[in-house]
């Protein structure tokens, strides 16, 4: 009798498994399978009637130029539009995308790379030139790119980006269409990555010549190599990207259109995507209010992710009082950041008080105390005396700018009260516009301003050297140090790792002694997204990519 229930109940079991499979049949669902591709992450090979994406970007992206773009917004488009030599995969490695072949010289100073048989979203093939003039576009001094101090590994780039040079004389040659060689004036470990960033995608050197504002917004004349191409773009409303089946890799790009609005408040923008007009709310582009989300939708919902970025504020040491270093001092030490991520900041944040993030950890997370009032006034009264001053009091009427978000606005009047109960000064609060935000950071037209950085690769360099010299316009603080020069030229040629990290946690340390950026917290992202949507590729970098995402 025992026997045959077992019999019974394993015949039940087995038949219940083959109507199971005969239903999934039936009903066309089927397993995630991975896609055989050196850079897919696997997906869904699920048929769906749209595989249309909907995301909120907030505000018009400034730039779409990719040798001129800074911002995160900005680069959330040109992260899909765009790709150069190289790329990143979704577990954070380099890979080739545009460079088929990579050689590198014995002493690591000469690159040569065999493009891919790639063509613009137009038709026409991707050539080696479009390199070499993307390049050199971007270090020609009468194009004035913020980004140009990110290609002076290359032999001869600083020099001709200060007018000292020639373009002939920069280390970037197309030996044919299809081979591009790179000479650098030192190995540099991290040169692979460099190349997966904006400052370093093509341009069709054609259609920039031909047309030189081709970046500003026809759909027509924005000719671009990436997974997506620019459909239409409704200035201050929104963006429509669609799948460019001109790339490369297009076999694997399941999504058909993505659809970029502008929506400058977290409210609406939740409301939408809980009213399904939204497939996801929050960072990168996008951002959530600041209450009450934790409550409807719980830690499993929400999704966090620290990422190597830094929210600060800067200071222009051109101006006073922030020309002199213990002020500065004394308005970094009168903050307690701990409180602030503790109960201002949206979820994930962490204190900082050094520039580099723990996940490029120098092994120098604490370069000062936090919230330490009793030294903060001893700076501020030393630091009153030397500029002629009896007590704050005479001090010049101080204005912090900053973001219109929720959470800078929180952050800002937090600190604000924090100034004023520990310092005594009375702090004016503007808000600015995105593009606004960033002429006058660039131009030095400001006292106090709040900055977040993103890191653009994974090497603690990229969160230093834009404090080199005072005109780098990345810098944004006027300040520059000839020892902090050194320290990182030395890095520069340091191949040693142990001693390179050593040159840098130096560098970093006589930032901070003469705080032209007071850092306020480690970066995290906060979004929601719909269940079925699967691998979109937030990075560890903050950068977005929506190459393997689809709908299933």
């Amino acid at each position: 009798m025992k026997k045959n229930l077992i019999l019974f109940f394993s015949m039940f079991l087995i038949l219940i498994m083959f109507i199971s499979m005969f239903y999934a049949a039936f009903t066309g669902r089927k397993e995630n399978t991975v896609i055989n591709n050196e850079n897919a992450p696997g997906g869904a090979s699920t048929e769906v009637l749209e595989q249309n994406l909907r995301i909120n970007i907030r505000t018009e992206p400034p730039q779409l130029h990719p040798g001129l773009v800074t911002d995160s917004i900005s680069k959330s488009v040109l992260l899909q539009t765009f790709e150069g030599l190289t790329s990143f995969n979704p577990w954070g490695q380099t890979i080739n995308a545009g460079a088929k072949v990579i050689k590198i010289s014995d002493d690591q100073k000469t690159y040569t790379f065999t493009l891919r048989d790639t063509k613009w979203s137009n038709g026409d093939p991707v050539t080696a030139v479009d390199f070499e003039y993307a390049w050199k576009w971007v270090l020609d001094p009468a194009n004035q790119s913020a980004n140009a101090h990110q290609l002076f590994y290359i032999k001869g780039a600083k020099a001709f980006n200060e007018g000292k040079g020639e373009a002939n004389q920069v280390g970037v040659n197309a030996i044919n269409d299809n081979t591009l060689q790179v000479k650098l004036d030192n190995p540099t470990p991290y040169f692979l990555e460099l190349l997966a960033t904006p400052a370093f995608f093509p341009i069709h050197s054609k259609v920039a010549r031909e047309n030189p504002s081709w970046a500003n917004g026809s759909s027509n004349q924005y000719i671009s190599n990436g997974p997506f191409k620019l459909s239409e773009w409704h200035h201050g409303e929104k963006i429509f990207l669609k799948k460019n089946n001109n790339y490369w890799d297009s076999n694997v790009v399941k999504l058909k259109e993505i659809t970029m609005l502008m929506i400058n408040d977290p409210i609406t923008e939740l409301s939408m995507y809980n009213n399904d007009e939204l497939d996801w709310a929050g960072s990168p582009t996008g951002f959530l209010p600041m209450g009450g989300v934790m409550e409807v939708y719980g830690e499993e919902e929400l999704n966090t992710r620290e990422v190597a970025g830094i929210y600060s504020y800067k200071l222009n040491t051109t101006v006073e009082p922030f020309n002199n270093v213990n002020i500065r001092k004394a308005f970094a030490l009168a903050i307690n950041r701990q409180e602030l991520v503790d109960f201002v900041a949206l979820k994930g944040k962490v204190p900082a008080m050094s520039i580099v993030p723990p996940n490029m950890s120098l092994g120098s997370n604490s370069l000062f105390n936090d919230s330490d009032v009793s030294k903060a006034k001893q700076y501020m009264q030393q630091g009153l005396e030397e500029l002629g001053y009896k007590d704050v009091s005479e001090l010049p009427a101080i204005t912090l700018s900053i973001g219109a978000t929720e959470e800078d606005i929180a952050i800002a009047q937090a600190i604000q009260k924090m100034w004023k109960n520990h310092l005594g000064i009375d702090i004016r609060i503007k808000n600015m516009e995105l593009k606004e935000h960033i002429q006058n950071v660039q131009a030095l037209k400001y006292q106090v301003v709040q900055d977040l950085w993103i890191g653009d690769f994974k090497d603690p360099i990229n969160f230093l050297d834009m404090y080199r010299e005072a005109e780098y316009r990345n810098n944004g603080t006027g300040w520059e140090s000839k020892k902090f020069q050194s320290l990182l030229e030395q890095s520069k040629k340091e191949l040693d790792v142990t001693k390179r990290q050593d040159l840098l946690k130096n560098a970093e340390a006589v930032l901070i002694d003469q705080m032209p950026v007071i850092p306020l917290y480690f970066y995290s992202y906060n979004w929601l997204q719909k269940d079925n949507l699967i691998n979109p590729d937030v990075s560890g970098l903050g950068q977005i990519k929506y190459k393997w995402a689809s709908f299933q």
